[in-house]
């Protein structure tokens, strides 16, 4: 039985650098929600409100459980990378997560209490292309010799 197969990590491989490139982003993005300047609005930050008004990069609607979120998906996905089958995990689960909040973005009112993440339409597509880029991630890219997951 290899190493790949038990879950430890035995080399490098294609979907656990995807892992810590995806986990990476997150972080990087759920730390610049929380800085004003690349956060427009940053004094109507909430903490999760559809009436807050901050947006990350004056696009994305942002609130602190936004950013929070983005932050523990960073984290998720470092410490998914470290083998290759809790990255492509972490990659499809993920990507689904996120294909589910573009679709729960999508049906519920924007200006209603339902959106208590925030999210706005910039958002949303962002998220279905999250959702679908990591999912194809996390499906396609090669599995290891002799990996059994």
């Amino acid at each position: 039985m290899t190493s790949a197969s038990r879950g430890t990590p035995a080399s490098d491989t294609p979907v656990r650098r995807a892992s810590l490139l995806v986990g990476a982003v997150f972080l990087l993005i759920g730390a610049l929600g929380f800085v004003p300047g690349v956060t427009t609005g940053y004094d109507t930050l909430a903490f999760a409100d559809h009436a807050s008004d901050a947006r990350l990069f004056g696009l994305f609607q942002v609130s602190v459980l936004h950013n929070i979120v983005h932050l523990l998906f960073g984290v998720a996905g470092l410490v998914s990378a470290r083998t290759a089958a809790k990255a492509r995990g972490y990659l499809v689960v993920g990507g689904l997560i996120y294909l589910v909040l573009s679709v729960y973005g999508v049906i519920i009112d924007l200006d209603s209490a339902a959106n208590f993440v925030p999210v706005n339409t910039a958002d949303n597509w962002l998220h279905f292309g999250l959702g679908t880029g990591m999912v194809a991630l996390g499906l396609a890219l090669p599995r290891p010799a002799g990996a059994t997951t």
